[in-house]
């Protein structure tokens, strides 16, 4: 439900951990050194394009220099300008914190901060940039602070400031801190022995892939030995502490299972392999809670051979403690955090056992750490026999980035996809889009707004016109194609997610037919490269967060609203009629508990979670009902209507629930995208990153919110001729609700 900008040496026993000396500890926070005109000092670095940064030795908080972030004269297409600074995570400790001073003037349209991000090896873990306070306008030097978790599987720091819009921002004397004190003292970070294992960093020469014939049984028992690499991997305490790298073990044992020539060698290839973690020195009395919502299906455990089930199960049973090297949880959330994962970004199109370990790395951190596995509803076993052969005998990039978004879209939740832009998918789907933006509005394609004002009207399509056939393909058979690679947590939004991308081509033109006021025509309309059109152009897109709407009639877009504004905004909602929520888009600020607890009289449960046991994977079990409001005799009074739809995602599903618990809301729209919980980030070789939904949120009396999304009171759909005719026909029922009518 969150983000904003995004971007050894000799040989251990296993078991040992040892300190990690810290880099050098000239980061130049002060700007005090290497001082060129027009450049930043070393060794921080622009992020963001067109802003100007340049030492400033007149306007500076003390020392010799600050640094200045200019903003260019002319703003198109240019979002923001960063000076970051990029510091190893070679430190231990709970809490960083990052202070600054600052001082800006003439910030409009966007905003002025620090920014500090924290990357583990699989990614962005924390982040924050200061887009909640707000800071606009002037101000002087002051002194500015961003504190955030520190993440045990941190393998960078970028510090710096950022300016968002137009403005000027002055800058100087940085101090990072770790647990209170300055960073380069904090307790050096350990190094494990699973990190300085470097066999397999040259390919992992496995005799597999292309021209390797695979049988059905070669696919089943490669599906079986990745079941339970898996559960080794999250349930073994020695993996737990750091101990093994488990993707060049998979390779290890992967090599003789393969060669293995029947079921028995197999067996006996695992149990040699399974020695080398050595014994199991605790069980745990810890049991599977009777009330747990989702239990680990571990049944298969039983059927795994005649000498591997006892030990198998020794493991099972294994005691475990709260750290473990490849999984925690998020502090004050509960969703997994996916440690010390390699992206391996280096290779675009990996070997067949890097292919083969995406598989696996992916399969099993849904089988046990994705709060909806329930809700794919088909066995998740079939599913991985069904892969392995894809997997492996991928023939090229793209081959494997569709094997891999194919795998992604079985999960059926709208926070998973394939994140970031790829050139050989572009090649596969097309590289070039048209300027118009379509919505399935009565179940067909239409035209409903330009990504380009200017090149959308060239085309000669309309507000309204329906798509009828794409260079000679019906709609449908188009839909048929383009599903099994269109994640979505529910048909709509699988839909939703497909019509940008209906209008693609590796041509310069498409030929179409569509119609209009119920006549059939034909158009060959240009498509352009993303330089050109921008298909997020519309995101958010409103020019205000509030408004009157009438004398009595309240506005407010959620896309657009800051909780800094309420308290300027609150008098005219309190004397208004009735209020409007336009929840149609993404929050641009945490709404639930600001704004939230002025629609009702006293408090009220809105939502319950479920979390997952990480010493026990697989289970999840519910947490307490969590409540919003107070007694507030002076509550917002009038009626309340909420507009949903299929841009209603995560953050704006639970914040809907929440307003929703007020006695005087009704919710009214279509389906929502059925994708609530803070999502947690995986990675993938070949530098392949996605995400699932990490909670699992649910009504008090457990209702799912997941796949089905919000459902609304009263169902108001978009028509095709009400898009004809510029209407918004959602806005004028509310409107039509708040009046009685």
């Amino acid at each position: 439900m969150r983000y904003f900008f995004t971007t050894a040496l000799c040989a251990l026993s296993m078991g040992v951990a040892l300190a990690q000396q810290p880099s050098s500890t000239d980061f130049n926070l002060n700007f005090e050194k290497t001082l060129i005109a027009d450049k930043l000092p070393a060794p921080w670095m622009e992020w963001g394009k067109g802003y100007k940064f340049s030492p400033d030795t007149t306007e500076k908080y003390q020392g010799k220099a600050s640094l200045r972030i200019q903003s260019p004269e002319v703003m198109d297409n240019i979002q923001f300008g960063s000076a970051a600074n990029p510091l190893p995570a070679d430190y231990s400790g709970k809490e960083i914190e990052l202070r600054g001073y600052m001082k800006f003037r003439d910030v409009g349209k966007g905003f002025a901060g620090l920014m500090m991000r924290i990357d583990g090896k699989s990614g962005m873990l924390q982040f924050n940039n200061m887009q909640g306070e707000n800071l606009r306008g002037t101000q002087d030097w002051k002194q500015y602070s961003i504190k955030l978790p520190y993440p045990s599987g941190a393998d960078k720091i970028y510090i710096g400031a950022l300016l968002v819009g137009p403005g000027t921002l002055w800058v100087d004397q940085f101090e990072l801190l770790i647990d209170g004190k300055p960073f380069t003292e904090a307790p050096p970070k350990k190094i494990y022995a699973a990190e300085l294992d470097k066999e397999f960093d040259g390919g992992s020469k496995l005799a597999l892939g292309p021209g390797y014939k695979l049988s059905k049984e070669q696919a089943t028992s490669l599906a079986q030995l990745g079941r339970i690499w898996g559960f080794v991997k999250y349930h073994h305490p020695a993996v737990a502490n750091g101990n093994f790298n488990m993707d060049y073990e998979l390779f290890r044992v992967a090599a003789p299972y393969i060669a293995a020539k029947n079921d028995t060698e197999r067996q006996q290839v695992i149990g040699q392999w399974l020695s080398k973690f050595g014994p199991i020195r605790e069980l745990s009395p810890e049991a599977i809670p009777a009330d747990a919502v989702i239990k680990p299906d571990l049944a298969w455990l039983a059927k795994s051979g005649d000498a591997l089930p006892p030990r198998l199960d020794s493991i099972r049973r294994a005691a475990r403690t709260d750290e473990h090297y490849y999984i925690a949880s998020y502090i004050d959330v509960g969703n997994p955090e996916f440690k010390n994962e390699n992206p391996y970004a280096e290779m675009a199109y990996p070997d067949a056992g890097f292919r083969l370990l995406s598989l696996f790395r992916y399969w099993n951190m849904i089988e046990y750490f994705f709060p909806y596995k329930p809700l794919i509803h088909e066995d998740w076993q079939a599913v991985l026999e069904e892969f392995v052969p894809r997997f492996v005998t991928a023939a090229n990039e793209t081959e494997y980035k569709l094997a891999a978004l194919a795998l992604i879209t079985r999960v059926k939740d709208s926070h998973a996809n394939l994140n970031g832009n790829h050139e050989a998918l572009d090649k596969y789907f097309g590289q070039n889009f048209a300027p118009v933006q379509l919505s399935f509005i009565e179940g067909k394609p239409v035209v409903i707004d330009y990504f380009n004002a200017q090149l959308g009207k060239q085309t000669g399509l309309k507000p309204g016109d329906v798509i009828e056939t794409i260079n000679g393909k019906g709609v449908k058979q188009i839909i048929a194609e383009k599903k099994p690679y269109t994640p979505g947590s529910n048909p709509v939004i699988q839909l939703k997610t497909m019509a940008p991308n209906l209008l693609r081509s590796n041509d310069s033109t498409i030929a179409i037919t569509f119609k209009r006021a119920g006549k059939v025509q034909k158009a060959n309309i240009s498509v352009y490269p993303r330089s050109k059109v921008n298909t997020y152009a519309n995101y958010n897109k409103k020019d205000t967060c509030f408004k009157m709407i009438g004398q009595d009639v309240a506005y407010i877009f959620p896309g657009k609203f800051k909780n800094s504004y309420l308290p300027a905004l609150a008098p005219q909602i309190g004397k208004s009629k009735g209020l409007i929520v336009d929840m149609r888009c993404y929050p641009s600020d945490f709404m639930v508990f600001s704004f939230g607890p002025m629609l009702l009289p006293e408090a009220k449960p809105f939502a319950k979670f479920t979390v997952g046991n990480f010493k026990t994977p697989g289970v999840f079990t519910w947490t307490p009902e969590l409540k919003l409001g107070k007694t507030n005799p002076d509550h917002y009074k009038g009626k309340v209507i909420v507009i949903v739809n299929e841009n209603s995602v995560s953050q704006s599903e639970f914040t809907t629930m929440a307003f929703a618990a007020a006695p005087n809301v009704t919710v009214i729209g279509s389906t929502t995208a059925g994708a609530d919980g803070d999502i947690s980030h995986i990675v993938l070789p070949g530098g392949l990153r996605t995400s699932i939904s990490g909670i699992g949120v649910y009504y008090p009396d457990g209702r799912e919110t997941q796949r089905i999304g919000i459902v609304p009171q009263v169902e108001v759909k978009p028509t095709i001729q009400g898009i004809a005719d510029g209407r918004d026909e959602p806005l004028e029922k509310a409107l039509q609700l708040i009046h009685g009518k």
